[in-house]
């Protein structure tokens, strides 16, 4: 048990896919595990452990943000022992390629800053995800015949952006999407030697204004918890 995980030692897996909010946590254990267990449920960020394919796997919420999300990336890594750690999330797309409902495989995640800023002090270090798992999740995403883009993306430390400079840049040098956790958690994947990767579904779109309708949101999900889980055990 932590601060923020009310676990206990052995209820989280080896392996940790980390939605942002605890209700798609939620809804991806009972829907892709086996014999889900609630294992955590401080602060309402719910955390859950199955099995799937007859893997042992825990579905934990991270909240909002790198802030929230290096907290529960450290525990997870620093006192139960996680060693593959999947974002499954939502990002705005960024480039006119990217439709609503594609997905985005990080393969790098640039930020204006992160919680570990205070590490690096002046060196831009750059955050990616583990070529493995990256690998793992392209193979399983032509499997399943879902439209995927791999590259950089953008790891937002506000969700109300005023900076359209900002994304214009974004924009013109490639970047995919953006989201708010990506980069952190590939920088403490780094740091404890730990597998990262972010599969992100596009749920809006910064250039067109589209977004996706809610009553489809469970499917488009679905294809990305399927690519998460079939790359984490490849």
């Amino acid at each position: 048990m932590t601060i923020h995980i009310g676990a206990k030692p052995g209820e989280i897996a080896e392996t940790v896919l980390m939605p942002g909010d605890p209700y798609r946590a939620k809804w991806a254990a009972e829907t892709f595990l086996e014999n889900a267990q609630l294992v955590n449920e401080v602060r309402g960020m719910l955390g859950f452990t199955g099995t799937w394919k007859g893997h042992r796997v825990t579905i934990q919420g991270s909240g909002m943000g790198m802030p929230s999300l290096s907290i529960y990336a450290n525990e997870l890594i620093r006192d139960y022992d996680a060693k593959t750690l999947i974002r499954i999330g939502s990002c705005g797309g960024m480039q006119p390629s990217v439709g609503i409902r594609d997905v985005i495989l990080a393969m790098t995640a640039s930020t204006l800053s992160t919680p570990s800023r205070g590490i690096f002090k002046e060196l831009n270090f750059a955050p990616c995800a583990d070529w493995s798992l990256l690998r793992a999740a392209v193979a399983a995403a032509e499997m399943k015949g879902t439209k995927t883009h791999v590259g950089g993306i953008y790891s937002s430390d506000v969700f109300y952006d005023e900076r359209p400079d900002l994304n214009e840049q974004m924009t013109r040098h490639g970047i995919l999407g953006v989201e708010m956790e990506a980069a952190e958690l590939y920088n403490l994947a780094a740091r404890h030697s730990v597998r990262a990767l972010a599969v992100l579904t596009v749920s809006d779109h910064l250039l067109t204004g589209e977004a996706l309708p809610a009553e489809d949101r469970e499917r488009s999900f679905g294809d990305m918890v399927e690519i998460a889980l079939t790359a984490a055990f490849t």
